[in-house]
């Protein structure tokens, strides 16, 4: 594991569950004091006890990213408890309705659209001021392998995924010169309670899920929190506008 976080500051969304409480975990393991966003409440805290307990540093914040205000008060408590900005890892997210592209419901597009796209942007757009006040920073946006290759069934999930690494892209081209590296991890089928919704507990669904990865399993959640630190870290000081597939092998098909 990647140390030396020097007491950094960290937000992380979607941190009650699943990929983000591991990067919760993984981020306050190597020094960091977090600030953790989740909509849910009782899972977020639960995250921030498990920091505690480890004798890390940690706050929790009830935030819906698509709301602007909710995520711009979200920035404005973790400067005033922790001084300031060092990291990002925009994660939360929903997979929505399963539906082809034609009977995709129009409530269920903008929904997924706002959390998964709409919601990384909101985040960016509160974070980039407080990392330029720092003169430097790092944020991780999560995407998916689906932002790459198509799924049936989830239009909405694809489209926002795939819009998630062009504004990674265009924002860290955007601030490449200012301190600011913007990448983003392309997560492949991942045990989370997510992955489990879509299986849903059909045995043979399961066994497809898994089979659709090469190295015969699915990935865990402090794999793709590891990296999440990495790219954080001085360790890659020299990446930036980078979409990280992690996924065992499933787009090298």
């Amino acid at each position: 594991m990647t140390t030396g976080m020097n007491e950094n500051v960290v937000v992380i969304t979607g941190a009650g569950a699943g990929i983000g409480r591991a990067c919760a975990l993984a981020f306050a393991a190597a020094g960091a004091r977090v600030a953790a966003a989740d909509l849910t409440g009782d899972s977020g805290r639960e995250t921030v006890k498990l920091i505690q307990e480890q004798g890390g540093q940690a706050i929790f914040a009830e935030v819906d990213v698509a709301d602007a205000d909710s995520v711009r008060d979200l920035m404005a408590a973790t400067v005033k408890k922790f001084g300031g900005l060092d990291h990002a890892v925009n994660n939360a997210g929903i997979e929505g309705q399963s539906a082809d592209t034609a009977e995709c419901s129009e409530d269920n597009w903008d929904r997924v659209i706002a959390v998964n796209l709409k919601g990384v942007w909101n985040c960016m757009r509160y974070e980039i001021p407080r990392m330029l006040e720092r003169g430097n920073g790092a944020i991780v946006n999560m995407a998916s392998v689906a932002g790459l290759v198509g799924f049936s069934g989830l239009p909405a999930y694809c489209a926002s995924k795939g819009g998630v690494i062009q504004l990674t892209k265009t924002a860290a081209l955007e601030y490449a010169t200012r301190g600011i590296r913007v990448n983003a991890i392309c997560p492949g089928v991942i045990d989370t309670a997510m992955v489990d919704r879509l299986i849903g507990g059909d045995v043979e669904k399961n066994k497809a899920f898994t089979a659709l990865e090469p190295v015969g399993r699915k990935g865990s959640p402090e794999e793709i929190a590891r990296a999440a630190v990495w790219l954080c870290s001085d360790e890659a000081s020299f990446v930036t506008g980078h979409p990280l597939v992690a996924d065992g092998g499933f787009v090298a098909r």
